[in-house]
């Protein structure tokens, strides 16, 4: 069968979690004069210098973790301790807390998670339509393997309002963003190469290139017939799609249904 595109429509309503947000540079700006409210408040209480960067940091990270693209996530993660070098009150902080303020870094995104997808979000409206083509009936339930902060869960809570969403990522802070951030759907930390996925009727996934083949493998040999997976922007060329949906340029949401 060749893949028909969707006539591209807007997307109705204002996702969760996008309701409230507010023009670049401004998230950087207040996250970093909370940062540095924060070790100046914790340097008042006679904590080491030391312990106030690292609480300092460890908020950067935390807000920087709901920022909508990795290079601004970088940005203001990144902003506290550079500035803090830069002021020159860092000088008396010492090696380890330099350090510890780095594994506070790849303690939001592990290196284990790099071998499945860096933290690219799922653009706005880019799932449109994808209830057109996998009719799925109420109740019906979908995972988002590799959920990161839960913009994927979102874009598929506005398409299938109804279904039952689940959610799973690698990165334990992450899995709790995401779980405050979508409350509507289960949330879990685990490995989606390990995850059973015979218990779904649809899968999503925004991954790597490479990612592709073993995603097909697994969904032939787990998903049932007629059940679904869908790729955003990466086809799996194993699979033969039922449709390519291209409502966000550069990202098209290549579905598959197993035979």
């Amino acid at each position: 069968m060749a893949a028909r595109t969707p006539t591209k429509s807007a997307p109705s309503g204002t996702p969760p979690g996008r309701a409230f947000a507010l023009p670049w540079p401004l998230p950087a700006l207040l996250a970093w004069s909370a940062c540095w409210a924060l070790f100046l408040a914790l340097h008042d209480l006679q904590l080491p210098v030391a312990w106030s960067a690292v609480g300092a940091t460890a908020l950067g990270v935390a807000a920087g973790a709901f920022a909508r693209s990795s290079w601004r996530r970088l940005f203001i993660a990144a902003g506290f301790p550079l500035s803090l070098a830069a002021s020159g009150l860092g000088a008396g902080l010492p090696a380890w807390g330099w350090l510890l303020a780095l594994v506070l870094l790849t303690m939001l995104y592990p290196m284990k998670t790099w071998r499945d997808a860096p933290l690219f979000p799922t653009p706005r409206g880019s799932l449109a339509g994808l209830d057109k083509v996998a009719r799925l009936p109420a109740g019906a339930r979908i995972l988002d393997a590799g959920c990161g902060l839960g913009a994927g869960l979102a874009e598929l809570r506005s398409v299938f309002p109804d279904a039952r969403l689940a959610g799973l990522e690698w990165s334990w802070p992450l899995r709790l963003a995401c779980g405050l951030r979508c409350p509507f759907a289960r949330v879990r930390r685990g490995d989606i190469w390990k995850e059973d996925w015979s218990g779904y009727d649809l899968v999503y996934m925004f991954q790597r290139p490479e990612s592709m083949g073993p995603a097909a493998d697994k969904a032939r040999r787990e998903l049932r017939p007629g059940a679904w997976l869908v790729s955003l922007e990466f086809e799996a060329p194993a699979l033969r799609p039922e449709a390519v949906l291209r409502n966000v340029h550069g990202k098209p949401a290549w579905v598959y249904r197993m035979k």
